[in-house]
């Protein structure tokens, strides 16, 4: 069974607040019901308590997807335990939210949140550093696994694992119990092709983020040595369906469907609402993302 999110970055972004300030949870809410999600990723302006989440996002018939997590696995200090009991209330608030998905990113050194750095002079690890960043990872998905939570890793521009080389060594060091989050629009800025990442590995991939890229601006933020919050504010990402986008989503699709993949595409597109209506631009990509899937053959018009 195939299920439409969507993430509310789109109307009010976590990373620069500013963006979509002048909007309200219930803005976001009101719109994904009218276009017809079948659920929302976590954000800035939901409720941190689970139960509350569930019920605030059920007034407008919305299922929790999940959210994202933040590991400190290199950071300096940082120990099994201290990561363990972050990711543990976590799992805690997504499960009391409904939801058995967390999204894994590791920020102990990432610059796309600095809006001062390039996002190009994104963090490259030693051998070292790999090592142990994995050893981290691994445990971490064990932990989570053991708690029947699906642990989802995020791939993504100004951090440790951006490129196609960084997935390939990523994943042939995951364990059995992480899983891929195959981001089309950060594979494609990353320099990697999202079809290709999709064939090598779609069948660990966990969870998908839907997501299209401006080809002109993408090559400014690289040019023009701007920050991963500059790329936003300027329309680097946008939704499937856009014609100014570039992203070919039907091959990643096809293949997902080709390996049985069940569960979430998710429009994860970061724009700012201000200058980018986002329900003109949801509405298109869930219209656009809705048909791409039902061509592929992944969406079958199961429902629940």
């Amino acid at each position: 069974m195939i299920l439409y999110g969507t993430n509310p970055i789109a109307w009010s972004n976590d990373d620069d607040q500013s963006i979509g300030a002048h909007l309200s949870l219930d803005d976001c809410l009101s719109d994904c019901r009218e276009i017809g999600f079948d659920g929302i990723e976590k954000g800035h302006k939901m409720p941190s308590d689970g139960t509350r989440l569930k019920a605030r996002l059920g007034e407008y018939g919305l299922r929790f997807i999940g959210g994202w997590h933040s590991t400190n696995i290199l950071a300096t200090g940082s120990t099994r335990d201290s990561e363990q009991a972050a990711m543990d209330a976590h799992i805690a608030m997504s499960q009391a939210a409904g939801s058995d998905v967390i999204v894994i990113c590791e920020c102990s050194n990432t610059v796309h949140g600095n809006d001062q750095a390039a996002v190009n002079d994104r963090p490259v690890l030693s051998d070292e550093e790999w090592d142990r960043f994995m050893a981290g990872i691994n445990d971490l998905a064990d932990h989570a696994a053991s708690q029947g939570m699906r642990f989802c890793y995020h791939h993504h521009m100004g951090t440790v694992v951006e490129s196609a080389d960084d997935i390939d060594r990523f994943m042939a060091a995951a364990g059995p119990n992480v899983h891929l989050l195959l981001d089309t629009g950060h594979c494609t800025f990353g320099g990697a092709d999202p079809a290709q990442v999709a064939q090598k590995y779609m069948d660990r991939v966990g969870h998908i983020h839907c997501k299209n890229i401006r080809p002109a601006i993408m090559e400014q933020v690289r040019a023009e040595g701007l920050s991963f919050i500059e790329g936003v504010r300027r329309g680097a990402f946008t939704v499937p369906g856009d014609p100014e986008g570039c992203v070919d989503f039907e091959p990643v699709l096809r293949i997902a469907a080709e390996h049985g993949y069940a569960g979430w595409l998710v429009i994860e597109a970061e724009q700012d609402s201000a200058t980018r209506d986002p329900l003109h631009y949801q509405t298109m990509g869930h219209k656009a993302l809705r048909q791409m899937a039902r061509t592929a053959g992944l969406d079958q018009g199961v429902t629940a």
